[in-house]
């Protein structure tokens, strides 16, 4: 076989199950997925499913995602390009005949359909009919799921299939209690929300994955700015049950509580309800609900069967009730991290119970805001403890770092092996090496529950604070971390990465993303900020700004000096919510590259789109004055900025990363307006103000973005007229940076909190020079190259003196960035090829004019005519009074 990639597998060591990952290939050297060969250790070939999820510009295969039924302890896994061979074995099939679907896996029957239950019906394992699954929500009064409203085949493959369903989350009560959409008879049903679910089956297996999610559709009302819990737009919700009726006079009941625990045998009723992280912190502000209460009630999870009673501190159940030939199993991955949760039985039901009561208050989804879980169900034979555990510890499969780096399907990446600098290695690894690793963070503020897992503690928040209790700060994906998780899995190998990247990319998707069209295109779609700085999230969750924040002037007390209250001024002036200046897309695309997550690729595209409405004129109050775009996504800092910047970057990433998993050149287009918009061949870049370092320190963000652009556009070989433009100014943007900028710790004064992500920072400037080098020869590439090592030693070095050097935002700055640097130790001569157009006039930068700005301009003439007009009407009656 050819180019073969060697695959380790994390799974459970018995049994078998399936398995899913990410492979990347060389250019040229995967044309035909059917020419993909799996082998175990023995050398005995393996059936496999392939398909493409990203593809060269020549047509050749970059990304594959592959599927095959593992056995413990086969591995590791060679995948090679060869021959294909024949391996016989059971196959899913998938048919849809007149809005039903019926799944067979050889094992398995059931049918998914418009009408029909939700999530399914009709259920026989082995051919014999299994238990009746249902599924009922439950609120503040009785909600379902309704009949689902579309079911998509979305996977088709012999070994894995997945259907996805969308549909209502309604509410059902007595006619009179509230105001309704709908009534039947006595009763009235209100729409609460969206569900939908990703159903995987497999091959050979009686088993079935389930992603569900719910969403809140509507829109919050954030008034002032301000986003807390409590808002109008919010939704309660008191619990989903997914109920498997089992009828029959005598089961079996088996549990394994715990990872690691023993089957063991209960009577009904059975319950295990985990309350809380079982954490020390369990009782953390971190879980303060509208009300301002703290809903933790106890300690970790309390079972009970029978009479007895037992508590522990965190569970992952498996749960199974055999009753003769009938047979259903029950487990969830991350069970005790997304508390509250609770699974039970009776003598004639299992059911998996998701946000059950809690407290006196129920839970609260906040508008656009989202949540979805992960189980498993099984039938018959396959309702084992053995065969549930591939679904407790779902097996992770990852190729070696050699592979991922030669494949070129990352750039600039390089096996950690090979990295000589150790010491920016260690300040990487101290993400997840040492005393205060991002799990460490977790428990400091118990950062866990159903809104908050997988967030990273932003503990860089907190040191100015002095109080008894940890201040809460939540760092949603600044800076993408993300994407730091995938590079270092691929540079490393180690899968607590790829661990941290799946955990934070579930949370960025569901809790940190704006899920409503009902707001305004600024808002609706996008990436909501981090918490503000320096203060306590509070009720403000993930959502920036605390209410408590505007209370902080009028605490008796407060020193006027402390951050705290100094930033409070401004908190109306600049608001809460999504912005341009936090849209990070490359970590969710490479996440769905390595796992194949379909909701990862729809998030990314669903930000690089948010690019493009949030600057069209159209959507928005002013478009009958003006017209034109709005400059929402390319404004940094202050409205008034166009330049290059934070926002203007973040925007243009995002719209290189639409392109590249779509194809769609509605991105290329709008990246390529913004790029003319923000930066200039010709600019005069003193009058810039880049060294205003508080203001202007991410022009370097930009540069960045910009050396991406320049990259994505060499790929494909379009050395046009643009990559020309965007060429020369980055060239002209790096001579300027060669001859004026300095690390920015060397000039203290001017800063208002000379810190450590003030030095972590500085490692972008020597990642610009590093796009320049590509782009220019001789002398200036030598200068250049010099300036890229010399920011690397500095940023590097002043990091590794600061005792802060651990905390989130520093780490996550080193986990994004730095990695490129040991490619270009090994290839100084890497270069970038020339346009295939020359231009020698690329005319004067021109200045935008936001389409706000422009309408009020309108409207003051609009104003000032009608003045008039209405002046000369009245002079005109006068004189005709007169004169009659």
């Amino acid at each position: 076989m050819e180019h073969v990639a060697e695959l380790n597998v994390i799974a459970p060591a018995i049994g078998r199950g399936p398995v899913t990952t990410g492979v990347p290939f060389p250019r040229g050297a995967l044309v035909d997925l059917q020419k993909l060969v799996l082998r175990d250790a023995s050398g005995k070939a393996v059936r496999l499913q392939s398909r493409a999820t990203d593809l060269w510009p020549d047509g050749s295969v970059r990304w594959a995602l592959i599927d095959w039924i593992a056995e413990a302890n086969a591995g590791p896994y060679r995948l090679g390009i060869g021959e294909p061979v024949a391996v016989e074995g059971p196959t899913v099939t998938v048919e849809e005949q007149d809005q039903l679907i019926e799944v067979n896996t050889g094992v398995l029957d059931l049918n998914i359909g418009i009408p029909g239950l939700f999530p399914f019906s009709d259920v026989r394992a082995h051919g014999v009919s299994a238990a009746s699954p249902m599924t009922t929500i439950f609120g503040s009064e009785h909600a379902y799921c309704d009949n689902p409203e579309t079911v998509v085949i979305e996977e088709a493959g012999p070994l894995r299939a997945c259907v996805y369903l969308t549909g209502s989350l309604t509410r059902t009560g007595i006619r009179g209690d509230r105001d309704v959409k709908k009534q039947l008879g006595q009763r009235v049903v209100e729409p609460l929300g969206r569900f939908e679910a990703r159903l995987h089956f497999f091959a050979g297996s009686a088993a079935v994955r389930i992603e569900f999610t719910i969403r809140n559709p509507r829109r919050a009302t954030h008034p002032g700015g301000l986003w807390d819990l409590g808002d109008a737009g919010s939704v309660p919700l008191e619990g989903i049950l997914f109920d498997c009726r089992f009828p029959g006079d005598e089961f079996d009941l088996r549990c394994s509580p715990e990872i690691g625990a023993p089957v063991e045998k209960f009577t009904a009723p059975f319950k295990l309800h985990q309350d809380s992280s079982g954490g020390e912190n369990w009782r953390s502000t971190n879980h303060l609900n509208r009300k301002h209460e703290v809903t933790t009630t106890f300690r970790g999870y309390q079972l009970t069967s029978g009479e007895s009673e037992r508590t522990g501190l965190r569970a992952t159940p498996i749960v199974t009730l055999t009753n003769r030939e009938r047979a259903v199993g029950i487990t969830m991955p991350h069970f005790w991290q997304n508390f509250p949760t609770r699974v039970t039985a009776t003598r004639d039901s299992l059911t998996l119970r998701l946000l059950p009561r809690q407290s006196a208050d129920s839970h609260e989804l906040q508008g656009g805001e989202q949540k979805t879980w992960t189980f498993a169900v099984a039938f018959g034979p396959d309702a084992t403890p053995e065969a549930l555990e591939w679904f407790r510890q779902p097996a992770r499969a990852f190729a070696s770092p050699k592979w991922y780096c030669a494949s070129g399907a990352i750039p600039y990446l390089s096996p950690k092996a090979d990295d000589p600098n150790a010491d920016y290695l260690k300040l990487v690894d101290a993400a997840i090496e040492g005393a205060d690793t991002f799990d460490a963070k977790r428990e400091k503020i118990d950062e866990y529950g159903w809104r908050h897992f997988g967030d990273i503690y932003g503990d860089h928040e907190s040191v100015y604070h002095t109080g008894p209790q940890p201040m809460v700060s939540h760092y949603n994906n600044q800076y993408d971390p993300v994407a730091g998780f995938a590079y270092q899995l691929m540079r490393s190998g180690d899968p607590r990465w790829l661990r941290h990247m799946e955990e934070l990319a579930a949370h960025v998707i569901d809790i940190d993303i704006y899920h409503t069209t009902q707001d305004k295109s600024a808002y609706n779609g996008g990436l909501f900020w981090h918490t503000y700085h320096y203060v306590d999230a509070d009720t403000g969750t993930h959502r920036s700004y605390p209410r408590s924040l505007l209370q902080l002037k009028g605490m008796p007390g407060l020193d006027p000096n402390d951050p705290k209250a100094q930033r409070s001024k401004s908190v109306y002036a600049l608001g809460g919510g999504p912005a341009n200046e936090h849209n990070y897309t490359t970590g969710l695309m490479l996440h769905h590259f390595l796992t194949g997550s379909a909701a990862s690729r729809e998030a990314a595209l669903g930000l690089a789109r948010w690019v493009i409405d949030m600057d069209d004129g159209s959507k928005t109050v002013f478009r009958w004055l003006a017209s034109g775009n709005t400059g929402y996504a390319s404004q940094s800092r202050d409205a008034g900025y166009h330049g290059p910047g934070r926002g203007s970057g973040n925007s243009l990433s995002a719209l290189v990363d639409g392109h590249r998993l779509s194809g769609d050149a509605a991105f290329l287009n709008k990246a390529e307006q913004l790029v003319r918009r923000c930066i200039h061949p010709n600019d005069d870049v003193p009058k810039r103000n880049l060294l205003d370092v508080e203001n202007r320190w991410f022009y370097t963000m930009f540069l960045q973005a910009l050396g991406k652009y320049l990259d994505h556009k060499a790929e494909r070989d379009e050395l046009d007229g643009m990559y020309a433009y965007a060429r020369a100014s980055l060239l002209h943007y790096a001579r300027w940076m060669a001859d004026h900028e300095v690390p920015t710790l060397s000039r203290p004064e001017i800063l208002e909190y000379p810190n450590e992500t003030w030095t972590a920072q500085d490692m972008r400037k020597s990642e610009v020079f590093k796009f320049a080098a590509k782009h220019a020869a001789g002398a200036e590439k030598t200068r250049f190259l010099e300036r890229a090592e010399f920011f690397f030693r500095d940023s590097v070095s002043r990091l590794t003196a600061f005792e802060t050097r651990t905390l989130a935002r520093p780490v996550v700055l080193m986990l994004s960035f730095g990695y490129m640097h040991a490619h270009f130790q090994r290839h100084p001569e890497e270069a970038a090829p020339p346009p295939k157009i020359e231009v020698h006039d690329f005319g004067r930068p021109e200045v935008f004019v936001p389409q706000k700005v422009r309408a009020k301009k309108r409207a003051k003439l609009l104003v000032v005519g009608g003045a008039a007009i209405g002046l000369l009407s009245v002079v005109a009656l006068v004189g005709w009074l007169l004169l009659k």
